[in-house]
Order: structure tokens, then C-alpha cells, then sequence
């Protein structure tokens, strides 16, 4: 945690959010919010975007604890949750919400930047995970597109598989437009044609 960031910290008792506020600044200067009920949490988030959230709860229940992850919007930022408490159902359920860091036995200051940093490592992790996921996933799509129009030019026209590649490459460079948008069209228009 080398850089200034903006923390937003859920804690109901106010002692225990001033310890952990201590803590976070002996870690560094960050910009740090205490929000101490969690209604209109994902509101309240939302306003206030911060870089990471850190959640501190003493017996979190399922619900509870999926309801606080899904409203500190895990898949946008990195999210710290603390427990007292938990089994292995209420682990699995934390993760699977996105949570980055999920710590029983509480939430101790001399913890708290180690803890931090490797959940800010984790979500960036994972989020560059999704990133590559999604662009393998457009890619793929996209590669099918290609080829659906491709087959359909090849029986319009009689003509091999390279060829109608090639028809397709200059339709795309003629009209200034990526290969995918026009192997769509021709895909959209075959359809509507039937």
C-alpha cells in the first residue's frame, strides 16, 4: 500500500473502526471513510468509489455476508472482509461473492497492511483474469462470425474457403470497418433474407 488510497471501512462499533482507522494510517496516508451502518452501503460505495473496501464483522451469517460483499461491488475493487467467526460454507460463500481477502480471527492493526496488500494483489489478479477471459470469449464469438459468413459467401459465390476469406478482408478494408462488424452484417443479412 505505497500509494494514496481511498478506503472505505464497514464497522458498526465506532471504538473498533477508530482502532482500525489508527491502523490504516500508521500504513500510510490514505483517504479513509468509516461508514458504520449498512444500509444504503452500495449506494454509499458507489458515491464514493474507492479503492478498496474493508469489511469487519464479528458472526456474519450466509446472507449477511453475501449481501455486505455484493454492495461493496467486488468485481470493481478490492474487498477485505474480517471475521470472527466461519466455516467452510461461509468461506465458499465470501469467495464466490468476489471477496479478495477473507480473514478469520478478526481484524488485529498489526495485520492490516500485510492483509491489505495481498488483497489489492488478488483483485488485480483476478480482474486481469476476467479481462483475458472476456477478450478470448469476444475473440471466439468473433471467430465464429468470421467463419459463418465466410460459409455463407462460399456457397453465394461457389467459391473455396480462401477466397471468400479474401472477399471478406477487402469488403472489410473497402469500408473502413473491422472484419468482425462486416462478417455481422453479412451473418444479419443472410438471416433476415432466410
Amino acid at each position: 500500500m505505497h500509494e494514496k488510497l481511498r478506503i472505505i471501512i464497514v464497522e458498526r462499533d465506532r471504538d473498533r473502526a477508530h482502532l482500525i482507522v489508527d491502523a490504516l494510517r500508521e500504513a500510510g496516508d490514505h483517504q479513509i471513510t468509516v461508514i458504520g451502518e449498512e444500509s444504503g452501503l452500495a449506494r454509499r460505495i458507489a458515491d464514493i468509489r474507492p479503492d478498496l473496501v474493508l469489511i469487519d464483522i464479528a458472526n456474519p451469517s450466509r446472507d449477511m455476508l453475501e449481501e455486505l460483499a455484493l454492495a461493496s461491488g467486488p468485481m470493481e475493487r478490492a474487498v477485505a472482509m474480517f471475521v470472527d467467526r466461519s466455516d467452510q460454507g461461509l468461506t465458499r460463500a465470501a469467495i464466490e461473492a468476489g471477496v479478495s481477502a477473507y480473514v478469520v480471527d478478526g481484524l488485529r492493526p498489526e495485520r492490516i497492511r500485510p492483509i491489505l496488500d495481498a488483497a489489492i494483489a488478488r483483485f488485480h489478479m483476478f480482474s486481469r483474469m476476467r479481462n483475458e477471459l472476456a477478450a478470448t470469449k469476444a475473440a471466439l464469438e468473433e471467430r465464429k462470425v468470421i467463419d459463418r459468413a465466410k460459409g455463407l459467401i462460399m456457397r453465394a459465390k461457389g467459391i473455396g474457403e480462401d477466397q471468400a476469406y479474401a472477399l471478406l478482408r477487402k469488403a472489410a478494408m473497402d469500408q473502413g470497418k473491422r472484419l468482425p462488424d462486416v462478417a455481422q452484417a453479412i451473418v444479419t443479412a443472410a438471416e433476415i433474407l432466410g
